[in-house]
């Protein structure tokens, strides 16, 4: 039987939100949404990064929704400086819980969409997911009070040559987070993982 993969529209606050929902070759463990980057820099759900996280974590056993925020391809809406977008991840991690009401969840972002996974899985009374997978977290936003007092657990991924999320920047900072939380580096030439593609789909899988 063929893998499923099913494209969406999802009824956003600002409009229809275009999604796509794979499903694995295996029977599932859990369940994961994948938020993209910034978009105001060309972020979209097929974004290379974005496609080896949601890749890595079907493999590795997940049903996997990705999505379009407002104003990207084919999602109605206008930018809206990151609280429109939190509450279009929201929406589509509600349609991804109805499907799958018995699966843990896992949330995941990259860059942009990492800052949004983790405010949705640190915010106060949320959902409880199993962990937060926040790739090349972008230190250059200063307002990080979404994660104080954050006992979920976080997994960071970061490239070694991460201009927006350098080594010396990002490292103190996970450090004074609370547990549990872990760092991954990965070798690659920049903060989308040039050269290490395969390498960061490799770790995520490993993730379990």
């Amino acid at each position: 039987m063929p893998r499923k993969i099913e494209s969406l529209f999802l009824a956003g606050p600002a409009g229809r939100l275009e999604a796509l929902l794979e499903e694995p070759d295996q029977a599932a463990i859990g369940i994961a949404l994948v938020c993209h980057p910034h978009p105001q820099h060309g972020g979209t759900m097929h974004n290379k990064v974005v496609f080896r996280v949601a890749k890595g974590l079907r493999r590795s056993g997940h049903v996997v929704m990705r999505f379009n925020y407002r104003g990207v391809n084919l999602s109605e809406g206008e930018y809206a400086h990151g609280e429109g977008e939190l509450h279009d991840a929201r929406v589509a991690l509600e349609v991804l819980l109805s499907r799958y009401p018995a699966l843990p969840l896992t949330l995941a972002g990259f860059s942009f969409g990492s800052r949004i996974a983790l405010r949705i899985g640190c915010a106060p009374g949320s959902l409880a997911p199993r962990r937060v997978i926040a790739v090349g977290f972008p230190t250059v936003y200063k307002d990080r009070s979404f994660l104080e007092g954050c006992n979920v657990p976080r997994i960071f991924i970061q490239s070694t040559r991460d201009q927006y999320g350098p080594v010396d920047e990002l490292q103190p900072l996970v450090e004074a987070l609370p547990e549990p939380k872990q760092l991954i580096w990965i070798d690659a030439e920049d903060h989308f993982f040039a050269g290490a593609l395969e390498q960061l789909e490799e770790s995520v899988i490993q993730l379990g």
